[in-house]
């Protein structure tokens, strides 16, 4: 089997080759067996893994991705364990490597718990962010120079020192449509629920509310040469 759509599901295995027949069991053997430009689809589930995209500009999407149903959301789960960064763009992904469909939750690391966009800028769409820590920065989402697009994006209660639910830095320009950044926590430092350092982010259509900060600013916290 050659793809392009490479399936996962709970009952798959790994030592299978990813047709639909013959799903992989993570996430990642998905993305290890694709080329730019094909799908890693990925059935109901809670799958307890942490991902890389490794450069490549794939879509991984639940079946919200196909059928724009909603509750596909909830019922696919990508769990960090509290092991890691839950799902990693770290090597110059492009606005077709796409992250549809999914629930985030439980990452730990000292920047981005959630969802770390490293000199990358994919497109982010139909997920929530949710319970995930860093110990210093970006909690839910963590954006170095990236011009990223985040659409129908839920970032919840979420936690780090500074930018408890999304740490915008290093000249990023990213896009915000139609977001929820609610009940996140800076807990030792600035930004609630979004702290930016030089950098410009677009909001459209955006709910910021209950966040808090121990020093300053609880919604947004702007640092440097900032703009929104």
């Amino acid at each position: 089997y050659s793809g392009p759509t490479w399936h996962v599901s709970t009952s798959g295995s790994d030592d299978n080759d990813g047709s639909d027949d013959s799903p992989f069991t993570t996430i990642q053997a998905g993305i290890d067996a694709s080329s730019d430009g094909d799908t890693v689809l990925v059935q109901p589930g809670t799958y307890t893994e942490n991902i890389n995209y490794n450069g490549k500009n794939i879509i991984v999407g639940s079946l919200y991705l196909t059928t724009s149903d909603t509750n596909y959301i909830n019922s696919t789960v990508i769990d960090g364990d509290l092991s890691g960064i839950v799902v990693k763009f770290e090597n110059s992904e492009g606005f077709t490597a796409i992250l549809s469909g999914f629930t985030i939750q439980n990452g730990f690391s000292s920047e981005g718990g959630g969802i770390l966009i490293s000199s990358a800028s994919p497109t982010l769409k139909g997920l929530k962010i949710i319970e995930n820590i860093s110990s210093n920065y970006g909690g839910g989402i963590y954006l170095s120079s990236s011009d990223a697009n985040l659409t129908d994006i839920t970032v919840d209660d979420n936690t780090a020192s500074h930018g408890g639910g999304i740490y915008v830095l290093s000249n990023s320009d990213a896009s915000l449509t139609n977001v929820t950044i609610t009940n996140n926590s800076a807990d030792d430092n600035s930004g609630g629920g979004i702290a930016l350092s030089s950098s410009t982010i677009t909001i459209n259509n955006g709910v910021i509310n209950n966040n808090t900060s121990a020093s300053s600013g609880g919604g947004i916290y702007l640092n440097e040469s900032t703009s929104y």
